[in-house]
């Protein structure tokens, strides 16, 4: 399962950029930029972070554009990045 996740933050001190959230098979990455032309970035995730990204796969379920067994998938992956992002 490869799925994309996007959504925009806006820090006070970093301003706004674009967080992306990319699960490809069980790894879960979270990569960052602000503005059109800059590179991409690697994002270290905070719990918002992760709230964001299962409130985003659960409005995708009722649409048929996951499905309830990849619901899962998505929240057994997320369970673990938060485990990891806390250890770090």
């Amino acid at each position: 399962m490869t799925k994309e996740f996007n959504w925009w933050n806006r820090n006070p001190e970093e301003g706004k950029y674009k967080v992306k959230a990319k699960i490809h098979g069980s790894v879960l990455s979270f990569t960052r930029h602000q503005g059109h032309h800059t590179m991409w970035e690697e994002h270290k995730p905070k719990d918002e972070d992760f709230d964001r990204l299962l409130s985003d796969a659960e409005k995708r379920v009722p649409r048929r554009l996951i499905s309830p067994k990849q619901m899962k998938e998505v929240e057994q992956i997320v369970a673990a990045g938060r485990i990891k992002a806390a250890r770090l």
